[in-house]
């Protein structure tokens, strides 16, 4: 099965990148995930259905850990895997 998910970190602050967010977007652009993009007001990535909730867990734990108050995500299946 391959997956999709949307994530954003909060609070929010305009004038920098707040430590959980960082955090969040480091743990998912060094997860074996793939179309990982990036950006101020989300984050998107895809991969098998394993890489994913491996990732999510691991962004959910480092970005509370970091002072995030909220993490909104959504987890969409998008396929399956070819084999």
């Amino acid at each position: 099965m391959r997956l999709r998910v949307e994530f954003t970190t909060e609070p929010f602050d305009l004038d920098e990148a707040p430590a959980h967010a960082v955090v969040a977007r480091e743990v998912i652009q060094s997860a074996d995930l793939e179309a990982v993009d990036v950006g101020p007001f989300g984050n998107t990535a895809e991969g098998g259905a394993d890489q994913v909730l491996t990732a999510v867990d691991a962004l959910l734990r480092s970005a509370l850990a970091s002072g995030a108050t909220r993490v909104s995500l959504q987890v969409n299946v998008i396929g399956e895997d070819s084999k």
